[in-house]
């Protein structure tokens, strides 16, 4: 399993975050699985600047996933990659050019990004603005709404009722979008804002993990 840090806030730690929560222990200890994580460029120590989810970003991604490929630990034809906030916005750009992929986990993303935009506070606003542009195809390379066609993956979705930054409209159009395509989709909705609860995600991905791990998972 890859794992790919959200937005946070100016910290900008990158994939230290997810190992000093425990977040990626909690996978590898659970699941018996080999699990990393990966900085965005311009967050942790990966190269930058950042690009707002764009190509550098998902590019990172790719070569990530292709070091974990590489491990002796990793069986390539069961690789999930998991992404939060930003991170599910670039991971989700990335399976659609990434066609072996056994699943996406998307967390709070935003799939359609003119759309977003649109609609959100200044701050994030001036953040796409400095980092991507707002050209057509800035927009067009960062949503995955247009590149459903190219997805290959079994999708499961989470996303927070009242999420300010990130509509649940987005993963709903996102989710019919993938189910028209006849590609396995499940969306759980909590009700909660943009952070979901650990609680809430084991809840919802611990039978999904188990079932496509199967048969490495050792259960206790």
């Amino acid at each position: 399993m890859l794992i790919v840090h959200g937005n946070q806030g100016g910290l900008l730690i990158g994939a230290r975050e997810i190992v000093d929560t425990g977040m990626l222990l909690r996978f590898c200890s659970g699941l018996n699985i080999t699990a990393a994580a990966v900085s965005q460029p311009g967050f942790g120590a990966s190269d930058g600047p950042a690009d707002f989810c764009g190509p550098r970003t998902q590019q990172a991604i790719i070569a990530a996933l292709s070091f974990l490929r590489e491990q002796p630990s990793v069986d390539p034809e069961c690789i999930v990659l998991y992404g939060h906030s930003r991170g599910a916005v670039a991971s989700a750009m990335v399976a659609a050019h990434v066609s072996d992929l056994r699943a996406i986990i998307l967390s709070s993303g935003v799939y359609d990004l003119k759309a977003t935009f649109e609609n959100s506070s200044q701050g994030l606003r001036w953040a796409i603005q400095k980092e991507a542009g707002l050209s057509s195809e800035a927009f067009l390379v960062r949503s995955v709404i247009h590149h459903v066609h190219k997805i290959r993956s079994e999708t499961i979705l989470l996303h927070g009722r009242h999420d300010d930054r990130a509509p649940v409209a987005q993963a709903e159009i996102f989710s019919e979008a993938l189910s028209d395509a006849g590609l396995p989709v499940v969306l759980h909705v909590f009700e909660c804002g943009h952070r979901i609860s650990g609680e809430h995600s084991r809840t919802a991905l611990r039978p999904f993990l188990q079932r496509i791990f199967d048969p490495v998972v050792t259960r206790h």
